[in-house]
């Protein structure tokens, strides 16, 4: 029997999902067929409840049901209940299972490129979903201090006190995005983590730097999440002044690692899902 995996969004024809899963399970000698599924809200629910289906392994979720699919699971990851969204759906037997495997893959992408954040000081630009991952994955990293800034105070503030509950002695902070502490947080970060959509390609922001990168210390590391340009504005100038940088590839491939092996309870082939990752960004024009 074929067993069916895929993407939950809306709209996903620009995911690249498609492309690096279905090389890894191609890899792995599974006989797995990996989709992209474009589903209407009205159509989440009952969707979902297909996966239960014997020749459902699960999904991977995307913007913007990372919440909404969370209310429709039998069980949460521990992880998946901290940061109140999923991007991953395991059928056990029938049973589903939410996960939130952006945590570990911002942890690896971090990891790989020998950055350590135990200790560190860290900005947040952005408070949305990826932003609550990541936010998450950097206190149980053992950060010393996060500052979240968005352009609205209050979501930047919301989510401040969402991590409060158990952010294990991190002194945490929150700021608009034109408010008068913005550049000395920058000027004092170890690590600036850019979660914003600024900078995208094809959206209104491409060729954008969310903040003037000048600001930031010289030896500041920069990770911006966007995967599509491959290196973004951020990235380059970052690069371009003698400062470590990262775009967001790396940990779209590691997550998709990290449901992968979820679903198929084996180790999986992350370096052929990393190369066909950036061979179809390659062919997407990036």
């Amino acid at each position: 029997m074929t067993l069916r995996a895929g993407v939950i969004g809306h709209p996903v024809g620009h995911s690249i999902s498609p492309r690096f899963q279905q090389a890894g399970f191609d890899a792995a000698e599974l006989d797995v067929r990996y989709e992209a599924w474009d589903l209407q809200p009205a159509e989440l629910e009952s969707f979902i409840q297909g996966l239960r289906s014997p020749d459902a392994l699960g999904a991977n979720i995307t913007i913007p049901y990372k919440e909404a699919a969370l209310r429709h699971m039998d069980g949460l990851h521990q992880t998946a209940r901290f940061v109140g969204a999923i991007n991953t759906i395991v059928n056990n037997d029938g049973h589903l299972q939410g996960y939130n495997t952006d945590v570990t893959g911002f942890q690896r992408s971090l990891s790989e490129a020998g950055f350590d954040p135990s200790g560190a000081h860290a900005v947040l630009w952005g408070a949305g979903g990826v932003a609550r991952a990541v936010a998450w994955a950097l206190i149980w990293r053992g950060i010393e201090a996060l500052t979240i800034v968005n352009r609205t105070a209050v979501r930047g503030g919301r989510l401040r006190h969402d991590l409060a509950s158990a952010s294990a002695g991190a002194s945490l902070k929150s700021l608009g995005a034109d408010e008068d502490g913005v550049p000395e947080a920058l000027g004092s970060a170890d690590l600036v983590v850019q979660c914003t959509s600024i900078g995208l390609k094809d959206s209104e922001t491409d060729g954008h730097l969310p903040f003037d990168p000048s600001m930031l210390r010289a030896d500041a590391f920069v990770a911006d999440l966007i995967a599509n340009p491959v290196e973004t504005p951020l990235v380059t100038t970052a690069l371009e002044s003698g400062r470590r940088a990262i775009g967001g590839l790396p940990m779209l491939v590691y997550q998709g690692a990290a449901a992968f092996e979820l679903w198929t309870e084996r180790a999986a082939p992350v370096d052929v899902m990393l190369s066909e990752a950036i061979a179809a960004m390659s062919e997407s024009g990036s």
